[in-house]
């Protein structure tokens, strides 16, 4: 009961000590323009625009026009005209998280969605927009991160605080990934954001690819892709701050988003509504800028904290590998995920292209010996496939050369070893343990 009386002064303290206004002077679309707020707004604050018959609609100041504050709505706009109040929220947009949200579902304005109740508020107010620690204060790098998929701890060594994009087209199965990641990991949290997914497929993700013991200790944020672009935006910036919060508690944060490219259409929306010039296919230069602010949030934290490892996918745009969001992502991470559709077309999943794909942790992530795999490994591989065609085509005579029968013999072996069910977990020892034991080389 006395915690219970705390958490209601704390909240009551938190209350403004005055109600600042203005009213709605037109409409455009989804852009609302009010007037009468004096010099109380700045971009990024919340307004609650309250309809004479309906609830409060949340919106975001997203820009100033001829003494005029422009705002968005996080929902639509129906019951809204001209004079309508919009009433101004003094603090800054922020959560109240706690340990209790673990194994919920929630949305962009950290509301439940789950039907599980209402979540607990702790006493830590974690900005949406906060700032990353200072570089020089920020610890480096930890030792590699289990992620339960062979193909990536092997080829693609991961550490703790590392950044990872995982760039594929549509239906290629980076949610799968994804979610095995989430499952199998060996972090002590999991935040997983899904950004403009679709509606029908967040249950299967939760129920299916996730499962009971993923979502334990997880909190899913989910905006789908029928949202308004604000609220597909706060979602991701919601997920940050989530991740940010139990770094500072001192833990090993799995962050997982799907995807920035939605988050960076949600972006140039936003932007293209206020008057931005549209730039690279249509995205206006916020959109960068905005990709490297919330990718920064990402990595080791300072001393006496946890760190966040991040783990975020690019929807390739018609297999572009190279237009302009998976361009621009690549060089802010450290290290890329490539997962190419002519590997899933042939049936094997995860479709990641090992050759193409890059840790920026490698070498120092891995021992000598198994970096000597690693190396075996690729050479077996590349000799492979720049003789592919001719194997298929018949134009190659064995005996010819010796590497390249090695890798005939030896490549089926290692590609069945980078094929993984969703429900398959092996851990970082017995990876290499299996791919000495295909190459012959005497490991251990």
């Amino acid at each position: 009961m006395k915690r219970l009386s705390k958490q209601i002064e704390d909240f009551v303290d938190k209350l403004p000590e005055r109600e600042i206004y203005g009213r709605v002077t037109k409409i455009l679309g989804l852009l609302v323009e009010i007037a009468g707020f004096s010099d109380d707004l700045t971009i990024g604050d919340l307004v609650f625009l309250r309809p004479r018959d309906g609830k409060n609609i949340p919106c975001e100041v997203v820009g100033f026009r001829d003494k005029q504050a422009l705002l968005m709505p996080f929902g639509t706009l129906e019951g809204v005209g001209l004079g309508c109040k919009a009433y101004i929220q003094s603090r800054e947009p922020s959560i109240l998280p706690s340990e209790a949200w673990l194994g919920r579902v929630i949305n962009g304005m950290a509301e439940p969605i789950d039907g599980k109740g209402a979540l607990f508020h702790g006493p830590t107010v974690m900005p949406l927009r906060n700032k990353p620690p200072p570089p020089h204060s920020r610890q480096r790098i930890g030792p590699q991160l289990d992620l339960g998929v062979r193909a990536v701890n092997t080829f693609l060594a991961t550490c703790q605080g590392q950044r990872m994009g995982i760039f594929s087209g549509s239906g290629v199965g980076k949610s799968v990934l994804l979610s095995m990641m989430a499952r199998y990991t060996n972090a002590d949290v999991s935040v997983i954001g899904l950004i403009g997914e679709r509606g029908r497929e967040v249950q299967e993700f939760l129920e299916d690819d996730l499962g009971e013991d993923g979502l334990r200790r997880s909190v899913v944020v989910v905006a789908t892709g029928d949202e308004p672009a604000l609220m597909r935006r706060q979602a991701a910036y919601t997920t940050m701050a989530l991740a940010e919060y139990f770094r500072d508690q001192g833990k090993n944060v799995l962050c997982l988003m799907d995807s920035l490219t939605r988050f960076a259409m949600a972006q140039r929306e936003i932007g293209l509504s206020v008057g931005e010039p549209p730039t690279s296919k249509g995205y206006p230069p916020t959109t960068f800028g905005e990709l490297s602010r919330l990718l920064e949030r990402a990595g080791p934290g300072a001393p006496d904290t946890g760190n966040i490892t991040g783990l975020f996918s690019v929807l390739v745009e018609g297999d572009d590998h190279n237009e302009p969001i998976s361009d621009a992502v690549r060089g802010i991470v450290d290290g890329h995920i490539i997962m190419e559709r002519k590997i899933a077309d042939r049936g094997r999943y995860p479709a990641i292209n090992i050759l193409k794909s890059v840790s920026r942790a490698l070498p120092a992530a891995l021992t000598d010996e198994q970096n000597t795999i690693l190396r075996m490994t690729k050479k077996i591989v590349t000799t492979y496939e720049d003789m592919e065609e001719l194997i298929r085509l018949g134009a190659y005579r064995r005996g010819s050369d010796p590497q390249v029968d090695e890798a005939i013999d030896l490549y089926p072996a290692i590609e069945e070893f980078l094929e993984q069910n969703k429900n398959e977990n092996t851990n970082i020892e017995n990876g290499f343990i299996q791919l000495a034991e295909i190459i012959g080389y005497p490991y251990g």
